[in-house]
């Protein structure tokens, strides 16, 4: 199997970045309780809605494995794809690190985040589902599959990034 170019690799990241950020701030669901009261929520505005509600194992949970874990992922991706590489070791064990045990995560914790405002709620809520969450999965699916080539390609060819 033949491995991308880092230059593509930088583009597919550009564009992860942009979704991800599109992610964080674009409705992931709408909320109607009764029928007559709307709510609707983005990562970020449901992440400090629970700061808010003073739920605050869950935004720590929420705001650590959703928005800063995707963040800090992408800012090593984009210095391991960086030209002036400096401590290629240190940031290869991080690298995979964050490959080996933080690809799931975000998914993981979107899915559960879900699942307890669908538990919390019962009948008395209906929850539609907006293009948000398909533009957050989008993005946390292309920041994995860019990790996995980086990964490989360290595997392979460890002075191919420069």
């Amino acid at each position: 199997m033949i491995n991308p170019s880092p230059t593509l690799l930088r583009w597919l990241l550009v564009l992860a970045t942009g979704l991800l950020c599109a992610g964080f701030v674009t409705p992931i669901m709408t909320l109607t309780q009764f029928m007559f009261f709307d709510q609707s929520f983005s990562i970020l505005s449901g992440v400090w809605q629970l700061f808010l509600d003073r739920h605050f194992v869950l935004f720590v949970v929420i705001t650590s494995f959703s928005v800063l874990l995707p963040l800090a992922k992408l800012a090593l991706l984009f210095n391991l794809l960086s030209p002036n590489v400096k401590h290629p070791k240190t940031r290869n064990k991080l690298l995979r690190l964050m490959h080996d045990y933080g690809r799931w995560a975000m998914l993981d914790v979107m899915v559960v985040a879900l699942l307890i405002v669908v538990v919390k709620l019962g009948a008395i809520v209906s929850i539609q589902i907006h293009a948000g969450l398909y533009i957050f999965g989008a993005s946390v699916l292309l920041i994995m599959t860019i990790t996995h080539y980086v990964v490989r390609i360290h595997d392979q060819h460890p002075n191919q990034l420069k």
